[in-house]
């Protein structure tokens, strides 16, 4: 898990900028009451948990033009929010917390370089707190971060980038190695492979111009700081879900999709706000039985 919350850390950078046209997306998941399990992997009895995630966002390009080879250069901002909301039964709050909200803003810049390789550089600022109060926000639950992505065109459909950015996620600027990776196929299916905003992976049948059906897979999570018994901590919220996703074009800027399958990994956890209790053993790690998972959204294009 410590791996996974890892690669949470260093792409997220990113995650808000991946569409360069004007939008604004809603979407809400819901994964139901599964067990919670013991170090053995085996069922906590009398200890049910779910959760409950509200997402939105707007990416809005100020500034776009083409340029002399004919490349878009994009100027422009993106900001999301998330809301957390855990149903914890019986479950200590030692072991889960109650809720979490995220809000991030990002300014970015994307621009070509020439044939094969683009540029993309985001600077940003984001409130990652377990209270939902403005009062209760402290300075240990802001989170700056900068970096900046080389990508290299490989062929017109698969293009793969690296790079850095850096924040203060362990309280202190640090810098992690920043991760771009993008493959779609389009036949009769169309399959799609990505690593932005956490990681997703998808098989596309389109139905008519107007619907379309897909398997998809896909690695998500939250995070906060918080102090618990006297220690700056780090708690997460990290899940794994695949299922089925119908999706309908009901014009030519708006689009609804709904996703039913399962959640086949959840995990929860504080790490201490540090590089070293990040890897330590003596985090405190917990999984979820896998469970139901629904959600739905929608997508305006501007």
């Amino acid at each position: 898990m410590k791996k996974l919350c890892l690669s949470l850390i260093c792409v997220f950078t990113f995650g808000y900028i991946a569409a360069q046209s004007p939008q604004i997306y809603i979407k809400t998941e819901y994964i139901g009451t599964s067990s919670l399990l013991d170090d053995n992997g085996d069922r906590v009895e009398g200890n049910k948990g779910a959760a409950l995630v509200y997402k939105g966002g707007i990416n809005l390009p100020f500034s776009s033009r083409m340029s002399e080879n004919n490349h878009p250069v994009v100027w422009g901002v993106g900001i999301s929010a998330s809301y957390t909301s855990f149903d914890n039964g019986n479950i200590s709050k030692n072991l889960v917390l109650s809720e979490m909200l995220e809000t991030q803003v990002a300014f970015y810049h994307i621009r070509s370089l020439n044939e094969k390789w683009s540029m993309m550089a985001s600077l940003g600022v984001g409130i990652y707190t377990s209270d939902t109060k403005l009062s209760g926000i402290r300075y240990r639950n802001l989170l700056g971060n900068v970096g900046t992505i080389f990508i290299r065109k490989l062929k017109l459909n698969l293009e793969i980038g690296f790079g850095i950015a850096m924040n203060n996620t362990f309280g202190y600027p640090m810098i992690f190695p920043a991760l771009y990776f993008d493959w779609m196929y389009e036949g009769y299916f169309t399959f799609n492979l990505s690593m932005m905003d956490g990681g997703e992976m998808s098989v596309k049948y389109n139905i008519n111009k107007k619907a379309s059906l897909s398997l998809i897979a896909e690695m998500n999570g939250q995070g906060t700081m918080l102090e618990k018994d006297e220690q700056e901590m780090m708690f997460s919220h990290q899940y794994i879900v695949t299922g089925f996703r119908p999706e309908i074009k009901i014009s030519k800027h708006f689009s609804m999709s709904l996703t039913v399958g399962a959640s086949i990994m959840r995990s929860v956890g504080y790490n201490k706000r540090s590089l070293k209790g990040l890897f330590s053993n003596s985090s405190a790690d917990s999984d979820f039985k896998e469970s139901f998972y629904i959600s739905g959204g929608f997508r305006i294009g501007l």
